[in-house]
């Protein structure tokens, strides 16, 4: 009767632990839509509330997906910043940054990746395949648009997406890359402590497989810090909250200091995940587009 009694416990112990599990994993793999927030997106209204000229744009990705996004072009300008977003945000994350751009003489570009906004569903895999989706979106700069002076600009997830596709595609001069992490596990078994208590074993290590098996990714290939070097002589700026309240600082640092010259880093005491938009305005986005001004050309 005892053995009955073990066995029935270890299945129920297993099933828990599963549908923790993938309940963990579909976090990550299906994120809540975000409603616009103002206070951080800023421009909730779409390009039309910057009172600038702009195109709905879509694309394929790489495995063929209808991804979509807006074209805000800068007359003639041959230049242009492509935005990359975060988990669970949209393109209008990207929009607080246009004016400034637009201002410095870029076309710019915010697009939804996969399962985002009103891109194609398909499982987030944390920037496995969103890196092919951001050289499909410069593709479509090159081919549509016929541009070829491209910056990259990513936020979070959209950051290791950015550092990822730049490390593979030389036609991306400059980046940007804000909030982001230097490598996926180490995040989420941080985040899993932090937040909720859970160790590594058993429950991450099952979520990683699941999340694996869910999405068609290799978890342990998201890692920006071991491929960001790779990128010079191209320049990389990143910038990162001290007081970040879902990515760690320490990971700015580690890909800051993984990075080759020529690189620079900026940080500010904000307590909030990426914005240092809103911890200094004015001089940030004359940070940034001084930046892109000088090595997008």
């Amino acid at each position: 009767m005892w053995k009955k009694i073990v066995v029935a416990a270890l299945v129920l112990i297993a099933a828990a632990l599963f549908a923790a599990a993938w309940y963990f994993s579909s976090l990550l793999v299906s994120p809540a839509v975000k409603p616009c927030p103002a206070d951080h997106f800023v421009y909730c209204k779409g390009p039309s509330e910057l009172n600038l000229p702009y195109q709905e744009v879509s694309f394929k990705s790489r495995d063929g997906l209808t991804l979509r996004g807006w074209f805000m072009p800068a007359g003639k300008s041959d230049r242009a910043v492509l935005f990359v977003h975060g988990h669970g945000a949209s393109r209008y994350e990207g929009l607080r940054w246009v004016k400034a751009l637009h201002k410095a003489g870029f076309a710019t570009m915010v697009f939804d990746l996969r399962n985002c906004g009103q891109s194609d569903r398909a499982p987030v895999s944390m920037g496995y395949h969103e890196k092919d989706d951001v050289i499909a979106a410069v593709d479509y700069l090159y081919a549509v648009k016929g541009i070829k002076k491209i910056g990259l600009f990513g936020v979070s997830m959209g950051s290791a997406s950015g550092i990822l596709a730049m490390a593979r595609d030389k036609r991306i001069a400059a980046g940007v890359f804000e909030a982001g992490y230097a490598d996926f596990r180490d995040l989420i078994v941080r985040v899993a402590k932090r937040d909720f208590g859970l160790p590594r074993f058993p429950l991450v290590d099952l979520t990683f497989l699941l999340f694996d098996l869910r999405t068609g990714a290799d978890s342990r290939a998201i890692s920006p810090e071991r491929v960001i070097g790779s990128i010079s002589p191209r320049p990389v700026f990143i910038m990162h909250c001290k007081e970040d309240n879902y990515v760690p600082y320490d990971h700015g640092e580690r890909l800051f200091r993984k990075a080759r010259e020529p690189k620079e880093m900026w940080t500010h005491k904000c307590a909030h995940h990426a914005e240092a938009w809103q911890a200094d305005p004015p001089y940030i986005e004359k940070r940034v587009a001084d930046y892109f001004s000088a090595r997008v050309r």
